[in-house]
């Protein structure tokens, strides 16, 4: 939406330093400029877009009107979806469609200034070097330092930590328990739960060491790694959706 008063990236670093300026402002509205970043998303308004400024800023602004764009746009619209579902499934939402806009913005400026295979190999490399908007705003950064060697290392490493996290969130209402056996009650139990249970985003089988959240949509079981959910997050989570049951509502 600026109009590109910013010198136009030309070269491999060039671009790069494009999509580092634009993502750190889209970081900074969905993170410490959040509240706001809130307010200018008024459902009222007409479709308003989320743009990334080379500069490290961002702003909340209708579409350019001229067709075709200068640029590629944003995702129009952002703030219809903003009073229809949970801040936190919303914010992750504009999320995803902003990583999708700078890659697109990054590779426009390689098609239209000729890049080859290597070069466009180069940026991507750059740019996957860099943990995407969505992974910053949904806390999935933290997690190799944290939680990944015990999610990823072995499932025979069963940890009291995970289990005691699920009892106190469990207390709290939300549902982080082993998904439950419906009819069986024999001393069979948790053979029965591991064999019968599946994540609904993988299809994976329950396993005792691993953390699962259930949609209170839906009812249906995850893996906390396929829906981006650790135990600290869900502690914050007072009614989970999935992201089906999320973006089912947001397009309502």
């Amino acid at each position: 939406m600026e109009g590109i008063p910013h010198p136009i990236p030309r070269t491999v670093e060039e671009v790069f330093q494009d999509f580092k300026g634009r993502r750190a402002g889209l970081i900074k509205a969905l993170t410490t400029d959040v509240e706001k970043f809130y307010q200018q998303c008024d459902p009222e308004k007409e479709n308003l877009c989320l743009y990334g400024l080379p500069n490290e800023s961002w702003e909340v602004n209708l579409p350019v009107e001229e067709v075709p764009p200068e640029l590629p746009e944003p995702a129009l619209g952002i703030n219809f979806a903003r009073d229809g579902m949970q801040e936190k499934d919303w914010l992750s939402l504009v999320a995803v469609h902003s990583d999708s806009w700078l890659l697109a913005v990054a590779f426009y400026f390689g098609a239209r200034f000729g890049f080859g295979k290597n070069e466009r190999k180069r940026l991507f490399q750059m740019i996957n070097d860099l943990p995407t908007i969505f992974e910053v705003v949904t806390g999935n950064v933290k997690l190799p330092k944290d939680q990944s060697a015990t999610h990823n290392s072995s499932k025979s490493k069963s940890s009291g930590k995970p289990q005691s996290r699920q009892s106190e969130l469990q207390a709290k209402g939300v549902k982080m328990s082993p998904p439950p056996k419906e009819e069986d009650e024999s001393g069979e139990e948790e053979e029965d739960d591991e064999q019968g249970a599946t994540c609904g985003a993988c299809g994976d089988n329950y396993g005792t060491d691993e953390f699962w959240i259930c949609c209170d949509v839906c009812e249906r079981w995850f893996h906390g790694k396929c829906v981006k959910i650790t135990p600290a997050k869900a502690e914050h989570i007072k009614q989970y959706k999935c992201p089906s049951c999320s973006n089912k509502r947001a397009r309502v």
